[in-house]
């Protein structure tokens, strides 16, 4: 058993490896394709939001208040308003449905 952990290791680190290098050893030249520019530009947001988005419902005791929070978070932010002003505003509304729910 414990030999096969050092093998799958191995085989992931392998992977992981050659998905890094790959890309930068076989494309030399600019990338001039607009959909695979636009693609390889929104691959950071994506991931964030991924990332991001299941600890927002699961971060709090009740998923509605983590769900209340994020649409405050998204409207606070289409208006423009500033990351501490949107987190501060998201927090109070998560300990208030909290509150509520209790």
């Amino acid at each position: 058993m414990e030999h096969n952990v050092y093998i799958y290791i191995l085989i992931m680190a392998v992977t992981t490896y050659l998905i890094r290098v790959l890309p930068l050893t076989l494309i030399r030249k600019e990338i001039t394709n607009v959909t695979i520019r636009s693609f390889l530009f929104y691959v950071p947001y994506v991931t964030l939001a991924v990332m991001t988005f299941p600890a927002i419902l699961e971060s709090t005791q009740s998923p509605v208040s983590g769900a209340v929070a994020l649409v405050i978070a998204l409207g606070l932010s289409w208006m423009g308003k500033s990351l501490f002003q949107v987190s501060v505003f998201s927090c109070i509304a998560v300990f208030l449905i909290e509150l509520i729910l209790k």
